[in-house]
């Protein structure tokens, strides 16, 4: 079974091309997140999950909801995280939430994809992301190899850096970076409300048919990144940078 939570289509696309090769069944952690209730699921083969590189470590909002969501059946857990750069060392912080929940940890890889952290980044040019997205698919089609055949996955060498950047970073990032005060609104919205939609945390509400944000972001940029009109902002670091976004509805 293929878990994925996706802001702007990375970790979707990923887990589709995992899924499809591996022929199991996919489940979208946003709508599970949207739902708003807890749930049970039973798989007699290997859990996947696959979610973005969050400040070098699983999104906390996807280590909550496995937390909080009960598993039956095979308990071995791989992951596949999609990043811009670099995953830190993402795989201990993983490990350690599988023996939390009695889970089988075989692994975590983190692999490149196109940037869209537009908070602080800007996105390839449309010809790197297309560059980008197929170069990851060899990759993709090598880890499920290893998940069909009950193997776990390589284990990459971390470095210092790498705790650096998944310990003291990560937390110091989440308490002054990870929040939605810095979003904004232009007069270029068009009230279409796919913002909100889009939103798996349910952040943003619609008031005089513009986006009001409420306090509980997880900087996914689908928001922003899936405006049709690149009407939403984030403070001044956004502007005039190109937007990426490959989310299938």
């Amino acid at each position: 079974m293929v878990f994925y939570f996706s802001g702007t289509g990375n970790s979707q696309h990923a887990a589709k091309h995992i899924a499809g090769i591996i022929d199991d069944e996919i489940i979208s952690v946003n709508q599970c997140l949207k739902e708003k209730k807890k749930r049970t699921f039973c798989s007699e083969r290997p859990l996947v999950f696959v979610a973005p590189v969050y400040a070098y470590r699983v999104p906390r909002v996807v280590q909550r909801w496995i937390r909080e969501t009960k598993f039956e059946g095979c308990r071995k857990a791989y992951f596949v995280l999609t990043c811009g750069g670099s995953g830190g060392n993402a795989a201990a912080y993983a490990e350690k939430l599988c023996l939390e929940k009695g889970l089988e940890y075989q692994g975590l890889v983190s692999v490149l994809m196109p940037e869209n952290y537009i908070a602080l980044s800007a996105a390839p040019s449309a010809s790197e992301c297309a560059a980008i997205i197929e170069r990851a698919k060899p990759v993709y089609s090598k880890l499920a190899g290893y998940i069909q055949n009950n193997e776990p996955f390589p284990v990459s060498p971390v470095s210092f850096g790498d705790r650096l950047l998944s310990g003291p970073l990560h937390i110091l990032y989440y308490r002054l970076a990870i929040h939605d005060k810095g979003f904004t609104v232009s007069d270029t919205c068009i009230s279409c409300g796919k913002c909100a939609q889009r939103c798996p945390l349910d952040n943003i509400g619609i008031q005089g048919c513009r986006p009001v944000w409420n306090g509980h972001c997880t900087h996914c940029m689908a928001c922003i990144c899936g405006c049709p009109v690149n009407a939403i902002e984030y403070k001044s670091i956004s502007k005039g940078k190109r937007r990426y976004y490959i989310m299938e509805e």
